[in-house]
């Protein structure tokens, strides 16, 4: 499966074919994301860059494994990726229960090996073996023949990880594997219904926690009236149903107050639009009755569904994921607690102005004010030290980054290759997106690191063989893959 060094002309062919854009913009990313770990731990009594005794060399360490990982990567056969990709999964779940078992807690998750002062994270290779596993089943399924079996399949080889990893208490990392949608969606496997179908749950889950029930209740009636008209195109049949639903309500609200309200009021309003879908299935019997029945089943779903949030929030999330969330809606001001990492990235990345107070003279970064600057909030440092313009400089180099691979993945002529190169693209858009919404208030913080950026060599080589097993195998996109 290795191919030979004195394979002069393997090399030179390899040596053509690889994509220099994909790893010209891999190591800019790699080399300034070091010069921000510099900035971000800078000790005026270990000024070089190179001192190992600093993170920063450490750093410089990680990179040098990390060009020694590129070689072995470069020099292995393209087939070798795809024969194997079973084999790598059943490994990384046993690294993951080995880890639950012997790992060493840190921050209250048990997700490391520690070797000596080097730690090793499995859960950050694991991404790498459930992209590969993935890409491998979805070479050979169809999504219309045998769905269940399929989806079972599926669902496991994406569950079992992150389930493992819930369990080391590393919640985030377990919510990357989410990422996985957008390949199932680009594969076929989930629709454009399901994705709107999720965004909708998303955002009725924000929307019951911080409004009022009853306005929450009185727009998703509303919205479904006008969806409904929208569809019908019939402004009658639309008014009767509004009539419906307002007579309805009115009349249910004075019976309730003459009852001295033993209802909550809500109940009064989803009384009335149930009446109103009723009214909308008998107009609709024999015409275009899907429609309306599609409407009204997502109505009462997403009225039922506000009722069971408080539940889920208070009973079902453990107390910091309750805090977390509330900070971040605004639900709590916690600034001393929960919510003081973020308030002082956002105060970082907010004092950097348009192009910044300059290298290593950013004082919120100096002056250790925001916790885990060098992992979790490295994107603050930047946006302290170079501004606006240096952070859009950054940002614009990963979006390069992810659309050059979404690019090269539509250009191969193998299954596998594709979809791993999707598999990749979603994972880096997921941790790209999460990390620098944690760091402007715009996302929860789930302790994700900045793909290249964040301090760490677990971290750094999975998104190194992440990467580069995808430019191996465009390299050899004319050859026909196992």
């Amino acid at each position: 499966m290795i191919k030979s060094a004195t394979d002069s002309t393997r090399k030179v062919n390899l040596l053509i074919s690889v994509d220099w854009t994909t790893i010209i913009l891999y190591f800019l990313l790699v080399i300034i994301g070091w010069v921000n770990i510099y900035a971000a731990v800078y000790n005026n009594e270990y000024q070089s860059i190179f001192d190992i005794s600093q993170k920063y060399g450490k750093q410089m360490l990680w990179i040098g494994a990390a060009l020694f990982i590129i070689l072995l990567i470069f020099i292995t056969d393209s087939n070798f990726f795809s024969f194997f990709a079973i084999f790598v999964y059943i490994i990384t779940i046993g690294l993951l229960i080995a880890v639950l078992l012997f790992g060493k807690e840190v921050n209250g998750a048990r997700a490391w090996f520690e070797i000596g002062s080097f730690r090793l994270q499995p859960a950050e290779f694991a991404k790498l073996a459930a992209c590969l596993t993935i890409a491998k089943l979805l070479s050979f399924l169809n999504p219309k023949t045998h769905i269940i079996r399929n989806w079972v399949l599926i669902l496991g080889m994406i569950g079992i990880p992150a389930a493992l990893i819930i369990l080391q208490n590393d919640t985030g990392t377990a919510l990357v594997y989410g990422a996985f949608v957008f390949v199932l969606f680009r594969e076929g496997w989930v629709s454009t219904k399901f994705l709107f179908f999720g965004v909708l749950v998303i955002v009725l889950f924000i929307a019951t926690l911080i409004t009022d029930p009853l306005f929450l209740v009185i727009s998703l009636i509303v919205l479904s009236l006008i969806i409904f008209g929208a569809m019908r195109r019939r402004l009658k049949e639309f008014s009767i149903v509004t009539g419906i639903f307002i007579v309805s309500g009115v009349l249910f609200y004075a019976i309730n107050y003459a009852l001295k309200k033993p209802f909550e009021l809500h109940y009064v309003f989803a009384a009335s639009a149930l009446l109103a879908s009723i009214v909308c299935v008998i107009i609709n019997i024999q015409i275009k009755i899907a429609n309306a029945i599609t409407i009204i089943a997502m109505l009462i779903a997403s009225l039922s569904f506000t009722f069971t949030v408080d539940y889920i929030f208070d009973k079902v999330l453990s107390e910091h994921q309750r805090l977390r969330i509330s900070v971040l809606l605004g639900m709590e001001t916690d600034l001393k607690g929960a919510g003081y990492n973020v308030h002082q990235s956002k105060i970082a990345i907010g004092s950097g102005g348009f192009l910044g107070k300059g290298f290593l003279k950013g004082t919120q970064t100096k002056y250790d004010f925001v916790p885990e600057q060098s992992t979790d909030f490295i994107f603050c440092t930047i946006g302290e030290e170079w501004g606006f313009l240096g952070s859009t400089i950054v940002i614009g180099l990963f979006v390069a980054l992810l659309l050059r691979i979404i690019f090269l993945a539509e250009r191969q002529r193998s299954h596998f290759s594709r979809i791993y190169g999707y598999a990749v693209a979603s994972i880096i858009f997921f941790h790209l997106t999460i990390n620098i919404g944690m760091t402007i208030g715009l996302a929860p913080v789930i302790g994700i690191p900045l793909p290249f950026f964040s301090y760490g060599g677990s971290s750094l080589w999975a998104f190194t063989m992440l990467l580069f097993i995808f430019i191996r195998l465009d390299a050899s996109r004319l050859e026909l893959l196992a």
